[in-house]
């Protein structure tokens, strides 16, 4: 059985190399040539024509007013909680079982993250356990702010996470949160290429936020983006993740504490040329889906797919096992065959520096941490 499916991996990769990693990145397009012409410019910083083309193709691609190209897509988190207004002390809704980054973020602001549980079908936060959880520990005080009742800290932000490129219900979390007027922030770090309901990712909250890290459906090698439909918001992205600095000839003049988030100049040259082949990347991993769903069908292990009204971007393929113990078994076994396995996160609630934050009944996904496996996901060459 684990050796059928490390059989089955290596034939549909058809690759020479020994060892097959998890997600590795595709450069099958303009990346030379627009690299060339950055450097030929000499603008490689955070100055240059290809941060503002990039940041116009992602609005077109994705439908967002307003897109804003960062460093990284922790430094984009990061600021679109600031732009949330996300205070000192506050909590921020978000789920256990995401990576680390979305985590850190709300921490560096000096609030806590409280943890909601998932659903099973989608991977992200649960609707149902997101208005339980509001409905029955919440209440809304005289200036309309929603105030944990055992704690009386304000909770000004919802962040729900689109694990593995799956969309989350969106348009439930929206409903939610809006009646207990908390601001929702997505973390749509994975899932550049997924929609839900035809609209796409990090739309539906006030921001959202990308990620283009190296092991990502498309990459720059760093970087991320800011997404918003809102003008002042977008307006204040762009001005506080350039260091705030004002318009001015040669003047240093700046008017908020701001941020050196800006991309630069020859990373977003890469993401020009990746993002013109981000629809070619996702058919080809939505093959790769069609084939692991028709090998797993006929074993006893479940294969990950899409959940309903949504088209993923398959960004980590993802198989659930019996149990931990059988988990670790595969990884074990795939791992030292050279086909690079890995588990779900640790959630978040169980590391030191969040083990002391409200954590709700989180029992779906303790269940898929206990038995998810992401299994080799980079896009095939032909």
């Amino acid at each position: 059985m684990l050796k059928e499916t490390v059989d089955f991996i290596r034939s549909i990769y058809k690759t020479p190399k020994d060892f097959i990693p998890l997600h590795e990145p595709r450069f099958v397009g303009n990346e030379k040539p627009y690299l060339n012409e950055c450097i030929d410019s000499t603008f490689v910083s955070s100055v240059g024509k290809f941060v503002n083309q990039f940041e116009d193709d992602l609005k077109k691609y994705t439908g967002a007013k307003y897109a804003i190209a960062t460093s990284n897509g922790t430094a984009a988190l990061h600021i679109a909680l600031v732009l949330a207004k996300v205070q000192r002390n506050d909590l921020v809704i978000t789920q256990p079982l995401t990576f680390v980054a979305t985590c850190n973020a709300i921490a560096y602001l000096g609030a806590d993250p409280l943890f909601v549980d998932v659903d099973k079908r989608t991977l992200g936060m649960s609707p149902s356990k997101l208005h339980d959880f509001l409905h029955t520990s919440t209440y809304i005080n005289d200036k309309q702010e929603c105030i944990h009742i055992a704690t009386q800290r304000r909770i000004s932000a919802c962040v729900p996470m689109h694990t593995f490129g799956f969309p989350v219900e969106m348009d439930s979390i929206m409903e939610i949160c809006d009646v207990f007027h908390v601001a929702v922030v997505e973390d749509a770090a994975e899932s550049i290429g997924s929609f839900y309901k035809e609209q796409h990712t990090g739309t539906f909250g006030l921001l959202g936020t990308l990620s283009f890290n190296g092991n990502k459906t498309i990459t720059c090698g760093g970087g991320g983006a800011v997404l918003t439909n809102d003008d002042a918001l977008g307006v204040l992205a762009k001005h506080l993740t350039t260091q705030a600095k004002t318009p001015h000839p040669w003047e240093f003049n700046h008017d908020h504490i701001g941020y050196n988030y800006r991309m630069p100049n020859i990373n977003a040259a890469l993401a020009c040329a990746q993002l013109e082949c981000l629809d070619s990347f996702i058919e080809n991993k939505r093959q790769l889906a069609q084939l692991y769903a028709n090998f797993f069908d006929c074993m006893p292990y479940t294969f990950l797919t899409e959940p309903k009204n949504s088209k993923a971007n398959y960004w980590l393929q993802a198989i659930l096992v019996g149990d931990r113990t059988e988990r670790d078994a595969f990884l074990d076994f795939t791992n030292k065959n050279a086909v690079m396995t890995r588990p779900a996160w640790t959630l978040m609630h169980k590391l030191p520096m969040f083990e002391h934050c409200i954590t709700a009944n989180v029992e779906n996904a303790q269940f898929l941490e206990d038995r998810l496996v992401n299994i080799p996901s980079s896009v095939r060459v032909n």
